[in-house]
């Protein structure tokens, strides 16, 4: 038996790469964030020359370092509270995404969290945020996708895994699997079947509102007989048991968005199919 992605175009699929991994534009520079007690400021993410000076000129604690902006000031020894204030101005003037009291946490280079911030701001500042995704199969072999809501700020309407959710600061992966998956989906991870890691990602590409860096941790499980998928929070506007097949022909008309794509598409590249003869 050999592993190989059933049925996926190999063009799609160096596509999908190539739009998954995509500079920043226009042009942007390390943002750094000064730390009490630190010997050297935690690199955190990225930012456009202009909202930067904007920032500066707002009063707020950003200073040109080198070839890098760097957050200080009288409140770098709170840095959560620094960074409240900028992510307040980003909503204030219309430059961040909407608000959603949703703190995230903000890692440094090796992925150590120095800080946390509104997830709104989060994009402008080009912090990488932390997901976790699940492809839930039933016992037919069927992979249950969903529909995001249209009302979604980011890819809405899309086609998505059976669930996918950002990790809130102070969260485990295990621990937003298990509460992403009841409130996306009204499952509960102690009943499906078969849970397991299959891998993780990391997503570079330019947003409307920003820049995209997200780190991925993939899982499959097994959704028993008599359960289905039933959405809890108002994202979601359906959901639907596929075929592979079907699968592999949604993922090739971009019904998905491209997170989505790529997880569903390692997900389908560990299929065991025979080998082909000789």
């Amino acid at each position: 038996m050999k592993r190989t992605h059933v049925g996926l175009d190999p063009g799609w699929l160096q596509h999908l790469r190539e739009r998954l991994d995509r500079p920043p534009a226009p042009e942007r520079a390390a943002l750094l964030l000064a730390r009490a007690g630190a010997p050297a400021p935690a690199l955190i993410g990225s930012i456009e020359a202009a909202l930067a000076h904007d920032l500066a000129e707002a009063g707020l604690p950003l200073c040109v370092a080198g070839a890098a902006w760097l957050i200080d000031g009288p409140a770098a020894s709170e840095a959560d509270a620094t960074l409240a204030a900028i992510s307040r101005w980003l909503y204030a003037n219309g430059r961040g995404s909407a608000w959603r009291n949703e703190l995230l946490a903000v890692t440094d280079e090796r992925g150590d969290a120095v800080a946390a911030i509104e997830r709104a701001a989060v994009r402008p500042l080009g912090i990488a945020t932390h997901a976790v995704h699940l492809v839930a199969r039933d016992t037919q072999g069927r992979v249950w996708v969903q529909q995001r809501a249209f009302d979604k700020s980011t890819d809405p309407g899309l086609w998505d895994t059976t669930m996918g959710g950002l990790m809130a600061a102070g969260e485990t992966p295990a621990q937003t699997l298990a509460r992403e998956t009841w409130e996306e989906a009204g499952l509960r991870i102690d009943e499906l079947q078969a849970l397991a890691p299959i891998g993780r990602a990391t997503v570079r590409r330019p947003l409307a509102e920003g820049y995209m860096v997200e780190r991925i941790e993939m899982f499959e499980a097994l959704v028993p007989d008599g359960s289905v998928p039933v959405n809890q929070d108002g994202e979601v506007v359906r959901f639907e048991a596929m075929e592979p097949a079907a699968l592999i022909e949604r993922l090739h008309a971009d019904a998905f968005t491209l997170e989505a794509a790529l997880i569903l598409a390692n997900w389908l590249g560990r299929i065991e199919t025979p080998a082909p003869c000789h």
